[in-house]
């Protein structure tokens, strides 16, 4: 690999259509899922990606059956309690992304404790996106911006010239750099409300395969189609 992103997004997509062309329960689907997540987070390690970000649950899939969001919840719950220290072996630091303050007691109890355990691992940063929704990022940027202005006199003398790169600084991803690449997989060519800010000059490639389904090899083919861009950033000039 000649040319490694530092930032890989994957909208992990079709857990339930490949339950059901198996003849199984939806949630049947997810369980499987999970073991593409272990696989795609120690491929980002032997890549030597920096970080890793996935849309794991959104705000809308709220919307799901109840039984199915509460057999979400407690995988991840399981997964937690079951990778948690194998992800500290190996140097990740677990971060999440989202409204997390609305996820179950007990759910949310692990996902900080998770956070705190692995913070000072600078191997693999493992972004997950839970109760995730783009538009609400940027609201809450916004507002976390208006609460500033409320209480500091002196943000007036940056608001005049408030750049991209400052607006970025109260997203819920401050700090880290933009995706490099998207990957998403099932074939659905949307972006499902995920990253639309970060993604603005993101490399995009779609699989028709079924999350369970993406393993250590489509992870490298979508690596090896990311080398083959010439990526412009709106310049004749290719760069990165």
């Amino acid at each position: 690999m000649n040319k490694i992103p530092q930032h890989v997004a994957i909208i992990m997509d079709g857990n339930g259509r490949w339950a059901q062309s198996r003849g199984l329960p939806r949630v049947a689907g997810h369980g499987a899922g999970m073991q593409a997540v272990r696989e795609t987070v120690n491929t980002a390690i032997d890549l030597g990606i920096p970080i890793l970000t996935l849309y794991a649950f959104s705000q809308e899939n709220w919307k799901r059956p109840k039984e199915e969001v509460s057999i979400l919840m407690k995988l991840l719950d399981h997964f937690i309690d079951k990778e948690i220290q194998n992800l500290e072996k190996k140097g990740v630091s677990v971060r999440m992304i989202g409204r997390i303050e609305a996820l179950p007691p007990d759910t949310l109890a692990k996902v900080r404790q998770a956070i705190k355990e692995t913070a000072h691992n600078q191997k693999l940063i493992l972004n997950i996106a839970l109760n995730y929704g783009a538009r609400t990022e940027i609201l809450d940027a916004v507002l976390k911006i208006v609460k500033e202005a409320r209480t500091n006199p002196k943000f007036y003398e940056k608001a005049p010239s408030l750049t991209e790169e400052e607006f970025s600084s109260y997203l819920y991803t401050a700090g880290l750099p933009d995706p490099d690449l998207l990957i998403r997989t099932s074939g659905e060519m949307r972006l499902s409300n995920f990253l639309l800010w970060q993604l603005s000059y993101a490399e995009i490639y779609i699989t028709k395969k079924y999350w369970p389904d993406f393993h250590r090899n489509d992870f490298l083919k979508a690596i090896r189609e990311y080398e083959k861009r010439e990526r412009r950033f709106g310049d004749v000039r290719v760069r990165g």
